[in-house]
């Protein structure tokens, strides 16, 4: 998985849990977070693709959620910048801006 806030690798074995009080060792962040999660998603609701979760308000902060599965791969976070940055570029590109 990666750190949500400096997409940091982070190994995690399949057989190992991610702790509520676990952080990240690059920048010190909570890692059992929904932006963690392989079941966060802004666009579904609450947030979240899994219907038994109860609701979080803060998803960048630590919480005891026993539905935490690490995301694989990248995370929503800092290049979730660098693809609309790109997007957008590709955009002006096919318009010709």
């Amino acid at each position: 998985m990666q750190c949500f806030a400096c997409a940091a690798a982070i190994d995690v074995a399949a057989s190992e849990r991610v702790g509520f009080r676990d952080s990240c060792e690059a920048c010190g962040v909570d890692l059992h977070v929904c932006r963690n999660c392989a079941h966060h998603d802004p666009s579904a609701y609450n947030e979240c693709h899994e219907s038994s979760a109860e609701r979080v308000a803060d998803r960048d902060r630590a919480n005891r959620c026993d539905y935490f599965r690490p995301a694989p791969g990248a995370a929503t976070g800092a290049t979730a910048v660098d693809t609309t940055t790109q997007a957008l570029s590709e955009l002006d590109t096919l318009f010709k801006k």
